[in-house]
């Protein structure tokens, strides 16, 4: 039997429909909003696990390009490994969900949101977190939602709420909101410095419709929910637990203040050490040993979080708005384009910037259309940066993290017509505790400023955290790794000194008032500032050149009727160019040429040969030619590339010659002027001699 509920947002009905399709999940709903349609289901594993300390869950969105009536580009033609984009959106579903699911009841969960049609009008990214939370919420998998996402825009002086592509394109502010009825949970997006109040508005707004589609998701369980299956009750407790804990508490209490991330998590390990070796006997036991471990992490959780409430210390001995010291340095790699090292504490981040030409972009094949980004941020943490052994590769971790970095720093990044360079930066994360991609914002504004990026402005972000017992609260600036760990809220702000370019945050609490808010974001803007401040010490504008190993750009216009005669037919005008001066040659059909050259003098030279093509001669004016053939009445000489005029022989001296040779050689460049163009379109010119006379 089918089950339907509808809604209505901005003039079209948002549809959640159960029972027609992948019935033999436990739960399905095939979501539809105007021409866009999700296929979301939800599976969880047969048998359950004891003591699992964590949420087994996976998000797989995936986007058919029939969807849009397409098929894939390149040699294979079926969808394969997820794209960046699909990895994305995963991680939007994933992280407003996960703190939903109780770790007591042991199954792994599996959400697969597709994506099997597309207006290209309206982005299903939005659709596959309803649905795909829908899809749970009548599931007999237990969860604590539902949960809803909605894009905000800001358009002129409006806040939009689930644009469309072009209002996207249009947008000053792109915000994704997710949150349960009681309060937003996650925030994530990219702006063009915009202030802390727009933000705000932003994400009340926002809200107000999360909770609209999250009680239609309640009206399709009512009429379509199946019952839950029942968590895992946890039999086991500690044996000695208020003896381990009375004895290993005061101990704790001072191990968790020790200086440095890895001598603090030696001082920590070493006490468990003792206790594991003092309850040996009972600590065999497989789930006893589970426990204890969950006592210490408690009891970590405890000292920690109290002594920021009730004495306003930190673990590593800071108060509440201190920023650990930072130091920039620029021109790190010798052969690099742009070079920078960001050290923030027991962070740091080398970022590299490259410049490279129009056929380095970034080329996207999507359901979306195709399209192309001259800037492009790659982020990577390999293991050893937090001091471990692991593997190496580009995982969700990676992608999330970059996409951050890039959305706060694409705002100031110069357009092409300003800075025809398509412009790569590499965050190679060095050390690790508190806020990677944070650094990676910081890092990457050096490296392009070294680069000679005109950068609109600098851009620095800045991770916050906060700890909160109801009653009273902390906001923490320039989080550690264990406060984000511990924390109630981490949020991550990236700007200018003039407003905020990127933003992403995670809440895993009910709800944070509009006034924890406002002073979160407050306090955001100093850190953000005093960043800045020590950057612009190091270099606060682009420097005056680029590398002499960059490519050299040069840009120009010519008459769009003109572009023929540069091209040439088939091609050879435009080829021969190339391989005389070593360059490539791109002519984009508004009439701009780009000539990329190894070095300056190629461009300046070819851009002058294609000057000389598109140029009409003038009459009067003197070039400099190269005398092409040699007849008994004178001597043919290109002025322009495939131009050329005739200089007669009468023209070529003052006095009476009875050979052109006798003056001029095939093959030497001359001084002429242009004296007339005839009626047939011929170029008479005459010889300028050494002193500047006529001939």
């Amino acid at each position: 039997m089918i089950q339907r509920v509808t809604f209505q947002i901005a003039g079209e009905e948002l549809i959640l429909e159960t029972g027609r399709i992948a019935k033999q999940a436990n739960g399905s709903v095939f979501a539809k909003y105007a021409g866009s349609a999700v296929i979301a289901t939800a599976c969880t594993s047969s048998n359950s696990v004891e003591g699992l300390d964590y949420v087994p869950l996976t998000v797989d969105y995936n986007e058919k390009y029939y969807a849009a009536g397409k098929i894939p580009g390149g040699f294979i033609k079926r969808e394969s490994r997820p794209k960046d984009k699909e990895i994305l959106v995963s991680r939007l579903i994933d992280r407003p969900m996960r703190p939903l699911f109780d770790k007591s009841f042991g199954r792994e969960i599996q959400i697969v949101p597709t994506t099997v049609s597309t207006d290209m009008i309206n982005p299903p990214d939005m659709l596959s977190i309803i649905a795909s939370s829908a899809a749970v919420h009548i599931s007999d998998i237990p969860f604590n939602g539902p949960v809803a996402g909605v894009r905000v825009c800001a358009v002129g002086d409006e806040l939009v709420l689930n644009p469309t592509y072009d209002q996207i394109e249009k947008s000053r502010l792109e915000i994704v909101v997710a949150g349960t009825r009681d309060g937003i949970t996650m925030v994530e997006g990219g702006a063009h410095e915009v202030d802390e109040d727009l933000m705000i508005a932003a994400l009340e707004k926002a809200h107000k419709l999360i909770i609209e589609l999250c009680n239609l998701q309640d009206e399709l369980r009512k009429i379509a929910g199946k019952e839950k299956l029942p968590l895992v009750e946890t039999v086991y407790v500690l044996e000695n637990k208020d003896a381990i804990q009375s004895a290993a508490y005061p101990k704790l209490q001072t191990a968790c203040f020790v200086k440095g991330k890895h001598e603090r998590g030696a001082a920590i390990k070493a006490i468990k050490k003792e206790f594991e070796a003092k309850y040996e006997e009972q600590l065999k036991d497989e789930m006893q040993q589970k426990l204890f471990h969950v006592l210490f992490e408690d009891m970590e959780y405890e000292i920690l979080r109290s002594s920021i409430l009730d004495k306003g210390l930190r673990v590593d001995g800071r108060g509440t708005e201190d920023i650990r010291d930072i130091t920039c340095e620029i021109d790190i790699l010798a052969r690099a384009h742009g070079s920078a090292l960001f050290t923030r504490g027991e962070t740091q981040a080398l970022a590299v910037a490259t410049l490279g030409t129009v056929f380095d972009e970034q080329i996207y094949d999507d359901i979306e259309g195709d399209k192309r980004e001259h800037f492009i941020l790659h982020y990577n943490f390999p293991p050893y940066s937090v001091g471990e052994v692991g593997r190496m590769g580009t995982g969700r971790r990676e992608i999330g993290h970059g996409n951050l970095a890039r959305r706060s720093l694409e705002a100031m990044v110069p357009g092409k017509d300003v800075f025809p360079y398509t412009i790569r930066v590499v965050s190679e994360i060095m050390e690790s505790n508190g806020s990677s991609s944070m650094a990676s914002v910081c890092g990457g504004t050096l490296a392009m400023l070294h680069a000679g990026v005109p950068m609109k402005k600098p851009v620095a972000g800045i991770a916050m955290g906060l700890i909160t017992d109801g009653s009273r609260y902390a906001v923490l600036s320039d989080i550690l790794g264990e406060e984000d760990h511990l924390g109630d809220m981490d949020f991550k702000v990236a700007g200018t000194a003039d407003g905020i370019t990127g933003f992403q945050m995670d809440i895993k609490i009910a709800g944070v008032s509009p006034e924890v808010m406002r002073k979160a974001m407050d306090q955001a803007k100093r850190g953000r500032l005093h960043i800045l401040n020590v950057m612009n010490q190091t270099i606060s504008k682009p420097i005056d050149h680029i590398s002499e190993f960059a490519p050299r750009i040069v840009t120009m216009k010519i008459d769009t009727d003109k572009i023929g005669a540069l091209i040439g037919p088939g091609g050879k005008t435009v080829k021969a160019l190339c391989e005389q001066y070593s360059v490539t040659i791109n002519t984009d059909n508004d009439g701009t040429v780009t000539i990329y050259g190894k070095n300056t003098k190629d461009a300046e030279d070819a851009k002058a040969a294609v000057n000389g093509i598109v140029s009409d001669p003038e009459v009067g004016r003197i070039y400099q030619g190269t005398v092409k053939r040699i007849m008994d009445f004178g001597a043919f000489v290109e002025i322009l590339p495939g131009k050329e005029g005739l200089v007669h022989i009468s023209k070529l001296s003052r006095t009476r010659i009875n050979r052109v040779d006798d003056v001029v050689k095939e093959g030497q460049e001359i001084p002429v002027k242009l004296l007339e163009i005839d009626k047939m379109g011929r170029l008479n010119l005459s010889y300028i001699d050494a002193l500047g006379d006529d001939k």
